[in-house]
């Protein structure tokens, strides 16, 4: 077993998955991955479900609704202004591409889905691969700011290494149907341990693999 599948099996040893995501519509998912972003799960939570119940989170309620009408709604996640002509846009796009449908798109291969979703105003790599793996079972790892932090500490990737080039190495050291775990299971030891300031490597179960603390 090579250095990185180690981490990966302590990690998945270590930590019990908290949460599992339930069935929904793939819009709605894109909905509250966009208000999810630079946010917590609080303020992303409080927002989507006002925007739910003052406007409605499908894309004919979107497309029709003012803009102040959904900045207002989802002001608990913050950058509302620009969520919320980037939300109107994206239910515009969805009706006039898809139909008001994305389950046409998720069921198409991975690179073809992923380049559909990025066509889309305000969907990045991140953004396109969340939904992806969540919602159509893709087995991907998208990348976000701990998962980064923490690959490049542990000496996966090299410390200039791109969104793709950390994806890959992660997905391609990842059990076999255990991508999903991997990706939650970073970002909480991300939180846990591995923290942007002040980590936590005394008590850090990958201490002996980590180049960090020396």
């Amino acid at each position: 077993m090579s250095r990185d599948e180690e981490i990966l099996k302590r990690l998945l040893e270590n930590y019990k998955r908290p949460w599992r995501p339930k069935a929904a519509d793939p819009f709605r998912s894109l909905v509250r991955i966009i208000l999810s972003q630079n946010t917590n799960y609080k303020n992303e939570s409080t927002a989507y479900s006002r925007l739910e119940s003052s406007v409605g989170a499908i894309p004919e309620s979107l497309a029709a609704a003012p803009i102040e009408a959904i900045a207002e709604a989802i002001k608990p996640a913050g950058m509302y202004n620009r969520r919320s002509v980037v939300l109107k846009n994206v239910a515009e796009e969805v009706l006039a591409r898809f139909d008001g449908d994305l389950t046409q798109v998720l069921v198409m291969p991975y690179e073809e889905a992923r380049e559909e979703l990025m066509g889309l105003t305000g969907v990045g790599y991140k953004t396109a691969d969340v939904l992806l793996m969540f919602d159509a079972g893709k087995q991907i790892i998208p990348v976000d700011r701990h998962i980064f932090r923490i690959s490049k500490r542990l000496g996966i990737v090299p410390e200039n290494a791109g969104y793709e080039q950390v994806r890959s190495a992660l997905e391609s050291t990842a059990p076999t149907g255990r991508h999903e775990d991997v990706h939650v299971l970073l970002i909480q030891f991300g939180r846990d341990i591995c923290r942007a300031l002040r980590p936590k490597c005394g008590g850090c179960f990958l201490r002996d693999l980590c180049p960090y603390p020396n």
